[in-house]
């Protein structure tokens, strides 16, 4: 018998409508994904990646039950999802945790780093050796357990990312997923988190959902990839696979957009060299 998926899509749509711009016609309607089936084992990494408007953050979104399909099913861990009330989804913040975009705007500036990390912890209801695992978790994510006692303010942008995956640890979920968890961050500190997300999801054996527009940031942390193109999933294959021979056409124009720093650095220096002989010229 084949091992429960730890998530599992089945022909989710979600329609959303627009505000309605005449008396006598219906309101348009916006198909932010399109009969999308999708299924992640237990333990593997899948990036889920496309352009801006492709659908990816709201398939997150349904995935994590923070939004319903209008049709289809969303399982975690074999429960549904899909038709649950949130009063009825306790179990999925345990099971699940989220790594969000902009760690400044998804940290409580009023709250010390203690708090925050403990916080999913008390939501929980426990309320005994929060301490001791929140100082764990901070060393965890190479912060010192000095670090508790300060607000998100006192952290420079990867430090504060560093605090939300340790928040995200906290309740020992089974699932991490994250919402394009570079993209805000400097280029210099990029590198250093995606190491730690690799880092915590073998230490503590998760399965990675990881959502974002750059491909080369997706090939460095999973092991397979989902391409979303207009709502629709248009190509699903092995990371290096999908690198090596790309089947969709807009599979092969988002790997031909990622940038290659020898032939920019070959491209500036050579306009530039035209540049001076154009200035010299005049």
């Amino acid at each position: 018998m084949s091992e429960t998926p730890s998530v599992e899509l089945r022909n989710v749509t979600r329609d959303f409508r627009r505000r309605r711009t005449s008396l006598t016609s219906p309101a348009p309607v916006v198909r932010a994904v399109d009969d999308v089936s999708l299924t992640v084992a237990r333990g593997e990494r899948i990036g889920i990646v496309g352009e801006s408007g492709s659908g990816k953050s709201t398939l997150l979104r349904l995935i994590c039950g923070l939004d319903r399909p209008t049709s289809g099913e969303v399982y975690v861990e074999g429960r549904p999802v899909h038709d649950q009330p949130p009063w009825r989804l306790g179990w999925l913040r345990a099971t699940l945790q989220l790594v969000f975009q902009d760690p400044m705007s998804s940290l409580d500036p009023r709250m010390r780093v203690r708090d925050i990390v403990a916080e999913p912890l008390v939501a929980q209801g426990r309320r005994s050796g929060n301490r001791e695992r929140v100082v764990e978790l901070l060393e965890r994510v190479g912060l010192s357990a000095e670090a508790a006692d300060r607000y998100p303010h006192q952290f420079s942008g990867g430090q504060r990312q560093r605090i939300s995956v340790a928040r995200a640890l906290a309740p020992d979920p089974d699932i991490l997923v994250a919402d394009e968890p570079v993209s805000a961050l400097d280029v210099s500190v990029r590198a250093q988190v995606l190491n730690l997300i690799d880092e915590v999801v073998e230490g503590f054996d998760l399965t990675l959902v990881f959502v974002s527009h750059d491909l080369s940031v997706v090939r460095h942390v999973c092991d397979r990839v989902a391409v979303m193109r207009r709502g629709q999933l248009v190509e699903v294959a092995p990371t290096e696979q999908l690198f090596a021979a790309p089947e969709h056409p807009y599979t092969r124009s988002l790997l031909a957009a990622v940038p290659d720093l020898q032939q920019a650095l070959a491209g500036r220096t050579a306009e530039d060299l035209a540049a001076g002989v154009a200035r010299r010229e005049r």
